[in-house]
């Protein structure tokens, strides 16, 4: 079901022109595209180390509505990485404390919070009434679980996962490429034995979780505004050691795990 109203029934105000302006004078984005992102709805899963930059980009581009789902409170260990917390929202509610930070920056954008786990029985009620989701879990299962539903369900799913030094990017669009976008099982059929990409155990640069977050956002933009050059269908892998970013061809084969 597409949620957004056609571009012609979306209004736009002086103040939004003002806002928006450095964006509206893109040709490739202009007064059309901006009002494509001003109706957008999204939902941002795990407000993190790339939630968090990527809501940030997303809130500061236009975006009109966010759901935000992550059941986690505020540690110190995440704020290394986690840019929207600060000392004082240690033991808080990530998801209550993104949405009063994110309303901040622009009192007139829409946010529902969840603050429950992902999972097969719940992930309808939370993300049936978003256009696009963004993966920002650390679990292997929670992201299979999401690419499922996105997939029946014809959304548009920006997904990443960090470790170390480095950033893998994926977008699958099964709401205007749905014939030839892969999903992530053509990429990981099942989840490993070791469900948690644990980025403190396993040790993470700060910086690659704003890299990849910063890029879901750029990548969500594209996908919403529907140009032409997509990293649907690639894979893009970023290495921060050695500063590299290549893409590689990732090819459907959904019909081996159906």
């Amino acid at each position: 079901m597409d949620l957004a109203l056609p571009v012609n029934k979306v209004r736009i105000t002086n103040d939004q022109i003002k806002r928006y302006s450095g964006q509206i004078n893109l040709k490739k984005i202009s007064i059309t595209g901006q009002k494509k992102i001003i109706d957008s709805k999204i939902l941002i899963i795990g407000v993190g180390g790339l939630g968090t930059p990527a809501l940030t980009y997303l809130a500061r581009s236009g975006v009109g509505c966010f759901g935000i789902a992550d059941p986690d409170t505020v540690s110190i260990s995440n704020l290394h990485r986690q840019i929207l917390y600060d000392q004082k929202d240690l033991k808080k509610s990530k998801a209550e404390v993104s949405k009063k930070k994110i309303l901040l920056t622009n009192p007139k954008i829409k946010i529902k919070i969840f603050k429950s786990k992902i999972t097969k029985n719940n992930i309808d009620k939370i993300a049936k009434d978003y256009d696009v989701i963004l993966d920002g879990t650390d679990s292997f299962i929670s992201k299979l679980t999401i690419s499922d539903y996105c997939k029946k369900n014809k959304k548009i799913l920006i997904c990443s996962a960090i470790n170390k030094f480095l950033g893998h990017l994926f977008v699958f669009n099964f709401k205007e490429k749905q014939k030839k976008s892969p999903c992530l099982k053509c990429f990981m059929p099942k989840a490993p034995s070791n469900d948690n990409n644990d980025c403190e155990s396993e040790g993470i640069v700060g910086s690659i979780a704003g890299v990849m977050g910063v890029l879901m956002c750029n990548e969500t933009i594209k996908e919403i505004l529907n140009f032409k050059e997509s990293l649907c269908g690639k894979i893009l892998i970023v290495d921060l050691e050695k500063t590299t970013f290549r893409t590689i061809n990732l090819h459907k084969n959904c019909h081996n795990h159906l």
